[in-house]
């Protein structure tokens, strides 16, 4: 499902116009971002939590050249499903 299918898909079930549902889809994602950069973590009560995941500096190797490089440290999204997300996908 892309963007723009999920966007159609909230305007039906809502009722609202599909600009109204973009924009409301639009906002959220920006709130969760916005959240995720200062460090918080985004909780929503039966679908789930995304918060950022740290990955310290390493060594790693150049597989073509064999030869080691440095890895920078780096911050991730993540997300983790909430049981009853889990449990409606696996009905």
């Amino acid at each position: 499902m892309t963007k723009t299918e999920l966007i159609s898909v909230v305007a039906n079930k809502a009722g609202i116009p599909k600009a109204a549902a973009e924009k409301a889809l639009n906002a959220t994602l920006d709130a969760i971002q916005d959240a995720l950069k200062k460090g918080d973590k985004v909780t929503l009560v039966g679908f789930g939590t995304f918060d950022v995941a740290k990955r310290a500096a390493r060594q790693g190797v150049n597989p073509r050249t064999r030869e080691a490089i440095k890895i920078k440290a780096s911050k991730s999204p993540r997300f983790k499903a909430g049981k009853a997300f889990k449990e409606a996908v696996n009905k």
